[in-house]
């Protein structure tokens, strides 16, 4: 079993480091949230004052966080701290160019480095049955499995470093555009007199059928949006798939269309609600005022 340092202890973060403790590794766990700190150590793992502490004398070192600039911020400290030959697997969905910087200056040190962003949001979390992205080298992504193992059902090596986010934009560009597509869907329903309910049943089962119906049709009929994925997190997400797409000059109009709707359920002041909320956007477009 190995010593591993995490960072990020959020609401993907905590599940899978506790899926990491109870799989007998012992755990050095680090966040701003005294809250999540102590959930860890309730889980049976050990607890940092820092970033500095939590990735000293590792085997591996793992990356939870939001944003790039947060991930850069804690990689100057495994830069800084980590042993040689200590093993870099990041979980956090950022820039392709992001995650090549560090596997780049992570190859000076002779750390190891894999990018690893992951699919499946709170519930995939809770349940270790995260779909797993991967970029890096095959002797690395071969060492990481038992790391994979704990906390995912479904991970794969998709190419060099960056590769791994390049097919985390992916993954979030057809998961945004397919709750934009749902959402439609429920409103044509409920608006021409179908059973909104039964007949999502039936799409669920057809050639329509998606995670996100299996998942997510009955809250979105509630209008229940408690988050699993935020909406502000979906926006940035969209934000590095436009970029992505920039760079490699390839159109994605689909994708610039999801792209706004997701900014204006976030204009709207629904980012703090689960990205299935993007219903309220296509509720807001088609109503009609009668009077």
């Amino acid at each position: 079993m190995s010593k591993i340092g995490f960072v990020g202890l959020g609401i993907m973060g905590g599940p899978m480091a506790g899926h990491l403790v109870a799989a007998g590794h012992e755990v050095t766990g680090y966040d701003h949230s005294a809250a999540a700190l102590d959930k860890l150590k309730a889980a049976g793992g050990n607890t940092a004052s820092g970033a500095a502490e939590a990735v000293r004398g590792k085997d591996i070192v793992i990356t939870m966080l939001p944003q790039d600039e947060h991930v850069e911020s804690v990689f100057a400290d495994v830069l800084e701290h980590a042993d040689p030959g200590t093993l870099y697997i990041d979980f956090s969905t950022i820039t392709p160019k992001t995650s090549r910087w560090t596997a780049t200056e992570g190859a000076k040190k002779n750390l190891r480095v894999l990018d690893a962003p992951v699919s499946g949001g709170e519930p995939g979390a809770i349940n270790a049955a995260l779909s797993i992205m991967v970029g890096g080298t095959e002797a690395d992504f071969a060492a990481a499995k038992p790391i994979f193992e704990a906390v995912g059902k479904t991970f794969e090596l998709v190419g060099p470093n960056g590769a791994g986010q390049v097919v985390k934009a992916a993954n979030q560009l057809i998961v945004g555009g397919t709750y934009a597509l749902v959402a439609e869907a429920i409103l044509l329903m409920e608006n021409l007199g179908a059973d909104a309910a039964k007949g999502l049943d039936v799409l669920a089962g057809g050639l329509a059928g998606s995670k996100i119906l299996e998942l997510k049709r009955k809250t979105m009929l509630e209008r229940s949006f408690v988050p699993g994925f935020r909406i502000d997190l979906h926006h940035k997400d969209m934000g590095i798939i436009l970029a992505a797409a920039r760079d490699a000059e390839v159109a994605i109009p689909m994708g610039a269309l999801t792209a706004q709707l997701i900014a204006a359920a976030r204009a709207m002041g629904y980012g703090n609600l689960d990205h299935s909320g993007l219903l309220l956007v296509a509720e807001a477009l088609s109503k009609r005022d009668d009077a």
